[in-house]
């Protein structure tokens, strides 16, 4: 079935490569961006039946494309999602998958798009509301998530368990008569030793607390 589509994507080659695919196979883009704000202004004004991004792009290029996602899919919860990324990135694989629900999500490789069959299907699986994760991404988030927790230390555990609590450092020191700067120590190896790495918003913290709650 054609799929009107809004997609963002900020290099021109391969923007216009993506619209070539999906007009191939018969389906409609109505708008072609270059920047997350252009995503948001597109898909507000259009009502695509699916948005096909780029996870990094302008303005900051970081995360704006998946942050224009999230704050779509807020608005629109019935919006089906594909997101494109050049590289893994646990985070952003984790927090798209957060946005599920009945609606269509989906993260793949850009290396899969050259892959047109797959990346067509992909599209029109989304589409129809089905969660598509890249095999690649697959394998590294289940290696990632294996037993995170078993990496730590018993008063490591002991730490973040506190951290979940929403204690401070203070208070955590006081609760395990040590000092504020062992537990300074025992939270930079919990993070280190969990793999979260500074996002640019600081929330290092409230990952680690999160992987204790998964686990």
């Amino acid at each position: 079935m054609p799929l009107t589509v809004v997609l963002a994507e900020d290099s021109p080659l391969m923007r216009d490569g993506l619209v070539g695919v999906l007009t191939r196979f018969g389906h409609q883009v109505l708008a072609a961006v270059g920047d997350a704000d252009a995503l948001i202004t597109a898909v507000r004004e259009h009502r695509p039946d699916i948005v096909v991004t780029d996870v990094r792009m302008p303005p900051d290029n970081a995360d704006d494309g998946l942050r224009a996602a999230v704050t779509l899919r807020r608005e629109h919860p019935s919006l089906p999602v594909l997101v494109l990324s050049q590289y893994i990135e646990q985070s952003y694989a984790a927090h798209l998958l957060d946005l599920g629900s009945d609606t269509g999500v989906g993260y793949l490789l850009k290396d899969r798009v050259s892959a047109v069959g797959e990346f067509v299907d992909a599209v029109a699986q989304v589409a129809a509301g089905a969660t598509v994760v890249d095999p690649e991404v697959v394998r590294q988030l289940l290696n990632r998530r294996r037993d995170p927790l078993q990496r730590l230390t018993p008063r490591e555990r002991e730490v973040l368990a506190l951290m979940a609590e929403g204690r401070t450092n203070t208070a955590i020191a006081r609760e395990l008569y040590v000092t504020e700067a062992a537990v300074n120590k025992h939270v930079s190896n919990i993070l280190q030793k969990l793999e979260l790495h500074l996002d640019g918003r600081g929330h290092r913290r409230v990952l680690a607390v999160l992987t204790y709650l998964r686990g």
